[in-house]
C-alpha cells in the first residue's frame, strides 16, 4: 500500500472511532494510546484472518494454495533440488514461497506466524514447536590432499586433535554441531579463520588453510568445486546431524505438514544420497525435546547437540 493510501485509511478509521490513532510530527509518526489499542487487537484479527485461510485451505484438501517455508542455508542447496520437482508433481496447486535464513531467523519467523513450515537441524532451539524428522546425514571430514592425517580409514574421531578445524562463523546451527564434535574429543578450533557459506569454507581447506566438516549432503556439489581435497568418513558412531521439518503446535495444518515430510522423505530416498531417512510414523514430540526426551537446554548442557548419538533406523 502507498504512502497516501495508508495514511488516508488512518485518517478514515479515525473518523470512524472519532478519535486520533497517531501522533504525527515532521519526522515520525506515533501511535496515540488509543491506537496503540487499535493495533494490539489489529494484530490478533489478522491472525484469526491467517488461520481461517489455513481451516479453507485445509478443507478443500492438503498442500493447496500458499505456503510460506524456511530453510537454513547448509540445507537449501542440497536439499531444495531434490525436493521441489516432487512437490510439483505430486501437489500442482500448492504455492511455495521459500525463504533462507539462518536458524534463528527462520525460527522466530514461523514463531510469529510469517512462516508456515520450517526445515532445519534438530531439535528447534523454542518450545511450542511440533518436529517430523526427515534424515539423519554423517558428518564428512574434508582435508587438503598435502595433508596426512593419523591413522587408517575409517578415520577415528580422536583423530581431530592434530588439526585446525575451520568453522562457519556465528549464527550457523553447522558451527555450534562442528564445535561440539571438536569438545568432545578436545580438538581445536581455528581462531582466525571462518566463512560465512560451506562453498567459502571447503575453498579454505583446498587453500590449506586447515580441515573442515561437511555434511554428506553437500559434499557432491561443495567439493565439484574445490580442487586438491581428500574425504576422510569416520569410524562409527559417527557423527551426524539430523534434519527435520517443524511447525507451530497450534497450526490446524499438521496433517499437511505430515504429508510435505512424506514427500520430502520419498524424494531424499530416491535420490540415492548417503543419508538415513526416517520412516514415516506419527508426528514427533514438541520441540525442545530430542528421542530421548531431554530438552535444547539440556542437550546444551551436555555439549553434544545430537552429534554423536547412536544412529536413527533407516
Amino acid at each position: 500500500m502507498s504512502q497516501p493510501a495508508l495514511s488516508g485509511a488512518v485518517a478514515a478509521l479515525e473518523d470512524t472511532l472519532r478519535t486520533r490513532l497517531v501522533e504525527r510530527t515532521t519526522r515520525r509518526v506515533l501511535l496515540t494510546p488509543a491506537g496503540e489499542r487499535v493495533a494490539r487487537r489489529a494484530e490478533l484479527v489478522l491472525a484469526e484472518l491467517d488461520r481461517l485461510v489455513e481451516e479453507v485451505q485445509a478443507v478443500r484438501g492438503p498442500l493447496v494454495g500458499p505456503l510460506r517455508v524456511g530453510v537454513i542455508p547448509t540445507v537449501a542447496p542440497y536439499l531444495l533440488p531434490v525436493m521441489l520437482p516432487r512437490l510439483a508433481e505430486e501437489y500442482p496447486e500448492l504455492e511455495l514461497s521459500v525463504h533462507e535464513e539462518q536458524t534463528d531467523h527462520i525460527v522466530g519467523e514461523l514463531v510469529a506466524g510469517r512462516l508456515d513450515v520450517v526445515l532445519l537441524a534438530l531439535p528447534a532451539p523454542v518450545p511450542g514447536l511440533v518436529e517430523l524428522p526427515l534424515y539423519d546425514e554423517d558428518f564428512v571430514l574434508v582435508a587438503p590432499a598435502c595433508r596426512r592425517l593419523p591413522g587408517d580409514a575409517p578415520l577415528q574421531l580422536k583423530a581431530l586433535r592434530d588439526l585446525d578445524v575451520i568453522l562457519l562463523n556465528e549464527g550457523h546451527c553447522l558451527r555450534d554441531q562442528a564445535l561440539d564434535v571438536c569438545r568432545e574429543v578436545g580438538a581445536r578450533a581455528a581462531a582466525a579463520t571462518y566463512a560465512t557459506s560451506l562453498a567459502t569454507l571447503v575453498q579454505l581447506v583446498s587453500g590449506g588453510l586447515g580441515v573442515t566438516l561437511v555434511p554428506e549432503t553437500a559434499l557432491p556439489v561443495e567439493t565439484r568445486r574445490a580442487p586438491g581435497l581428500t574425504l576422510h568418513r569416520f569410524a562409527d558412531p559417527a557423527p551426524y546431524r539430523r534434519i527435520g521439518l517443524a511447525f507451530r503446535a497450534t497450526s490446524p495444518r499438521g496433517e499437511e505438514f505430515e504429508a510435505l515430510a512424506r514427500s520430502v522423505r520419498a524424494a531424499v530416498a530416491d535420490a540415492g544420497t548417503r543419508v538415513r531417512v526416517h520412516p514415516d510414523g506419527p508426528p514427533a514430540r514438541a520441540t525442545g525435546q530430542d528421542a530421548t526426551g531431554r530438552s535444547a537446554a539440556e542437550r546444551r548442557e551436555t555439549g553434544r547437540h545430537d552429534t554423536t548419538p547412536a544412529r536413527a533406523a533407516s
